[in-house]
């Protein structure tokens, strides 16, 4: 019999799920149990639905790609397992009840890390608590995997695709890590590298973390509603899934492979203000259109906030948020929600420190002032500096950037570049409309004079972009 007990706090666990989402999760619980009920149990028992780890699997590998790799499925299955219903032995039962399933969902998808945190220890390892920072690292690193893997599995990737992508898997390593550095036990103290990994940490420690890491509980909600496929397209409160990968455009059959990965840009995207998080659009990239400064200039000024990318010659890749148009004088501008970033070998992002304003600066074709591209710091120090003279720069933070207490990015202090990307973020200005489609040359009459006496007019002709529409890319 059900005890009283048990069904109260089975009813408040239900009651949090409107009505249609009742039902989407109803419908889950029956086709999963519907696979897994034994011809056997042909007595009054039967109508006792449960679900076990073997109809979980059979219903992902029902799929010619399973939408969840197999350890999350595995994982997901202990969550639901580590549920104790009242007056039942816990943990022994291999089977699933109705009861643990809703109370797995509430928990997770409505409740707070209070109630998110037994069950994800047990997801991290089926034993609980304490857990070892490896142990934490190998699930945060299954779990940053099944994100992606969903996502381009439900085509959700809204235009990016792991094709016109540079490669997950040292990206999810270094997504993982960043996070993972938030992990502070009691006394303040953070432990790094192997360090780290050989440390136990108690459930206070891991509750703090998934309380402060809002991409924990934002993962494991996509994880369950596109791996299960359950209440995905129902409206949701949150909009932290809604702009988790924005719009991509631009790059769609254009035969380019981002500099980006998909946690990175995840990572880098949840950190732009909340009103730029939904679009991303192509403006330049030295592969498509040349290694050229003046190219450079001429695709991204007066285009809005843009997130700019670089890969040296090392193979190190770092770059900027700059938060205003790009403009060329011989001033600083910008604001302080500029920040600079690296997204390899480390993915971290580094924020303004109120010691100085020089947020970002664009010169060119000046005798006086330096010409060249920079983000913090100072004239010849700065954190990110790209030359006129293209192809060469400097990350000269040492021991970190004045402005936003960046390390040096780059594997050297003076760099040469080996491939640059500069994205739109959020919707276009409204001077950018029709007249961002002009070239510098019809903006600025007196740079095409300077052109034309260095005889270089008809070059510029022949690089006008084509108009792209918006093609849909998603």
């Amino acid at each position: 019999k059900m005890g009283n007990a048990e069904s109260n706090a089975y009813q408040n666990h239900l009651s949090r799920f409107l009505p249609e989402e009742q039902s989407d999760i109803d419908g889950l619980f029956d086709t999963l149990s519907g696979s897994s009920g034994s011809a056997g149990a042909k007595n009054a028992k039967a109508a006792k639905k449960t679900v076990t780890l073997a109809a979980l699997q059979a219903r992902q590998s029902a799929h010619t790609r399973e939408p969840l790799p197999e350890p999350m499925t595995a994982r997901l299955y202990n969550g639901m397992k580590s549920i104790d219903l009242p007056g039942k032995s816990s943990g022994l039962s291999e089977q699933i009840a109705k009861e643990q399933f809703v109370i797995f969902m509430s928990n997770l998808l409505k409740g707070n890390a209070d109630e998110k945190i037994s069950i994800i220890m047990r997801m991290i390892a089926k034993t609980g608590g304490p857990l070892k920072g490896k142990q934490i690292q190998e699930f945060t690193e299954d779990l940053i995997t099944s994100v992606v893997h969903v996502l381009s599995y439900r085509k959700e990737l809204k235009g990016w695709s792991l094709e016109n992508t540079r490669d997950s898997s040292s990206g999810v390593k270094a997504l993982a890590s960043e996070l993972l550095s938030e992990l502070k036990l009691p006394d303040g103290t953070k432990p790094v590298g192997s360090q780290l990994l050989e440390t136990d940490f108690d459930r206070s420690v891991i509750e703090d973390w998934v309380y402060r890491v809002p991409q924990i509980s934002v993962f494991l909600s996509v994880v369950i509603r596109q791996g299960l496929h359950v209440l995905h397209s129902l409206p949701d409160q949150t909009n932290d899934i809604l702009n988790l990968v924005p719009h991509c455009k631009g790059i769609k059959g254009r035969g380019v492979v981002s500099l980006f990965d998909i946690p990175a840009i995840i990572y880098i995207n949840s950190h732009l203000p909340a009103e730029m998080q939904h679009k991303w659009q192509l403006l330049f990239s030295s592969r498509l259109h040349g290694e050229s400064f003046s190219q450079l200039c001429a695709h991204i000024v007066n285009k809005g906030p843009c997130v700019v990318i670089i890969r040296d010659l090392d193979g190190f890749l770092f770059g900027g948020f700059a938060s205003h148009s790009w403009e060329v004088k011989p001033q600083f501008q910008g604001d302080n929600r500029c920040f600079l970033f690296s997204v390899f070998p480390t993915l971290a992002v580094y924020t303004y420190t109120g010691y100085n304003d020089h947020y970002m600066y664009l010169n060119h074709g000046q005798q006086t002032m330096p010409n060249g591209l920079g983000m913090g710091g100072q004239h010849g120090y700065f954190g990110l500096w790209i030359d006129s003279d293209y192809g060469k720069g400097h990350s000269k933070a040492k021991p970190r950037c004045t402005t936003y207490n960046s390390p040096q990015l780059s594997a050297k202090e003076d760099f040469t570049l080996d491939a640059m990307e500069v994205w739109a973020v959020g919707d276009a200005p409204e001077s950018a409309g029709r007249k961002g489609k002009k070239s510098i040359l019809d903006v600025d009459p007196q740079a095409q004079a300077l052109l034309e006496m260095a005889g270089k007019s008809r070059q510029s002709e022949g690089l006008r972009e084509p108009m792209e529409e918006d093609e849909g890319d998603d």
